[in-house]
């Protein structure tokens, strides 16, 4: 049986879809995007949930809208700004934003309908790789390359989410049960529990250093044509 709220004087702030939306991601920040219904977002925001209609059409609608309000958060490469370190810090910005909201890399890659926040996003990346000189066809590549890392990464990552404290015990009893034939797996759990030197950014760095340092190596003089008054073009 929902439980019931209890009253208060405070005065309730209007709703609108920005309060309906950014109820809907401190939901599934919670809770996982299964425990997102209209029934629980109107508890949260403390009226019916036939009043959510009024700003948002449905729950596709809702996942379109949170999806978009955490994209806006990444950085994009900057205009005329150095490739490689350019998209580097806009898929740093991407894993960052995705950690703090696990369930948004799937859905990034899922939802449907328009997504003008995305489109900029896909476009901006395109762009940085097109300007820099690689081709069409290397650009569509380095592009999925790149997507692939951010969003694959993200979600391995959050399936593996271990709590810090809780670490040691999960490595030692995963280490009593593993056979002695088997030295190397027992090197890599023993690599989990040391501490981290201070310039080391982390195993999702290092693989997108590997994509970036490669994709250099492929860009040659004439890769592609530059795009017409990009720099370093004729006009």
């Amino acid at each position: 049986m929902a439980t019931q709220q209890a009253p208060t004087d405070e005065p309730r702030l209007p709703l609108s879809r920005e309060r309906v939306l950014r109820a809907a991601i401190d939901l599934a920040d919670e809770a996982g995007l299964d425990s997102l219904s209209m029934r629980k977002l109107g508890q949260a925001l403390g009226v019916e949930a036939m009043s959510l209609y009024n700003h948002v059409a449905n729950k596709d609608d809702i996942l379109n809208g949170i999806v978009e309000i955490v994209e806006s958060g990444i950085e994009l490469p900057s205009p005329g700004s150095e490739w490689k370190g350019s998209l580097r810090r806009t898929a740093l910005s991407a894993h960052d934003v995705f950690e703090r909201h696990p369930w948004a890399a799937s859905l990034a890659l899922s939802a449907a309908g328009a997504r003008p926040i995305r489109w900029r996003y896909m476009n901006a990346i395109l762009g940085c790789l097109r300007v820099a000189g690689f081709s069409a066809e290397m650009t569509d590549h380095a592009y999925h390359a790149l997507e692939s890392h951010v969003a694959g990464f993200t979600l391995w990552s959050s399936q593996l989410k271990v709590d810090d404290s809780a670490l040691a015990d999960l490595a030692s009893t995963f280490l009593d049960e593993l056979p002695e034939d088997l030295p190397y797996l027992a090197e890599h759990v023993h690599q989990h529990l040391k501490e981290r030197r201070p310039d080391d950014e982390g195993s999702f760095a290092f693989g997108l250093d590997l994509i970036l340092d490669g994709l250099e190596r492929k860009l040659r003089p004439g890769d592609g044509p530059r795009l017409e008054g990009s720099p370093g073009s004729a006009t």
